[in-house]
C-alpha cells in the first residue's frame, strides 16, 4: 500500500513537531527551576486562599509540555503543609496527567506510537492492560521506573478507559505524592526545595522496592 497524504495528518504531526522543539528549547534556555521558584513565591504573597487551586491548576500546563513539577509539589508541602497541600498536588498531578494522556490519544497517537519502538517492553504492558486496566496502570504508578511524564504518553496509546486511568493514577501517585508534601513541609524556605528533592530521591528507591514487591504480588492474581 502506498502512502496517502492527509492534510489533517500533516496538521497533527506539525503541530506535535512545534510542541517538542517548544519544550526542547525551554528546557535548555529557560530557568525553569527558578521560574517555579518565582511563581511558589508569588502564590506565597500574592494569592491567599486562591493559592491552592492555582496551584493545582499549574500542573496542567507543565504535565503536558513534560516538564518535571516535583519543585511544585514540594512547594505545596512548604506553603500549605498537610492535607491541603497534599490534596493540591495530588488533585493536580491527576488532572495533569489526564490533560497528557488525552493529548497523546488524540492529536499526539501517531508520534507516542512511533516511540513505542524505543519501549519494546511496554508493548506486553498494553496487552496486560486488555484483561485488567486498572490494576496495571496502577501498578505502573506505584513502581516509578518510567518517568511520570512519560508513562502519561504511552498509556494514552493503551486501551484502557479515561476513568480506569485518572482513579488508578490518583490512588497509584498518592504515596509519592504524600512523602514529598511531607518533605516539603520540613523546608525553612523556598530557597530549599532543591535540596528537599535531593533528600528525597535518596529516599525514592524504597518506593521502588515496595512498589515491585506490590506489583509481583498482583502479577501472581491477575
Amino acid at each position: 500500500m502506498g502512502f496517502k497524504f492527509s492534510w489533517v495528518s500533516f496538521f497533527k504531526i506539525t503541530l506535535l513537531l512545534l510542541l517538542i522543539a517548544g519544550i526542547a528549547t525551554a528546557c535548555l534556555t529557560l530557568p525553569v527551576e527558578k521560574m517555579l521558584k518565582d511563581f511558589l513565591a508569588w502564590i506565597e504573597h500574592d494569592l491567599g486562599p486562591w493559592g491552592p487551586l492555582v496551584l493545582a491548576v499549574a500542573y496542567i500546563p507543565l504535565t503536558v509540555l513534560a516538564v518535571p513539577a516535583s519543585i511544585l509539589t514540594l512547594g505545596g508541602g512548604y506553603l500549605f503543609g498537610l492535607p491541603v497541600g497534599f490534596f493540591a498536588d495530588s488533585i493536580g498531578a491527576v488532572i495533569g496527567a489526564g490533560a497528557a494522556f488525552l493529548l497523546g490519544r488524540t492529536i499526539g497517537r501517531s508520534f507516542v506510537i512511533s516511540k513505542l519502538r524505543d519501549y519494546p517492553q511496554f508493548r506486553a504492558v498494553a496487552v496486560a492492560i486488555q484483561r485488567s486496566g486498572f490494576k496495571i496502570v496502577l501498578l505502573l504508578r506505584l513502581v516509578p521506573l518510567l518517568p511520570f511524564n512519560m508513562l502519561n504518553y504511552l498509556l494514552s496509546v493503551t486501551p484502557v478507559p479515561i476513568g480506569q486511568y485518572m482513579l488508578a493514577s490518583w490512588l497509584g501517585m498518592m504515596p509519592i505524592t504524600l512523602a514529598l508534601v511531607y518533605v516539603g513541609t520540613t523546608l525553612k524556605d523556598l530557597s530549599d526545595i532543591t535540596h528537599g528533592w535531593n533528600e528525597f530521591s535518596k529516599t525514592r528507591w524504597a518506593f521502588i522496592v515496595l512498589g515491585l514487591v506490590v506489583s509481583g504480588k498482583s502479577q501472581v492474581d491477575i
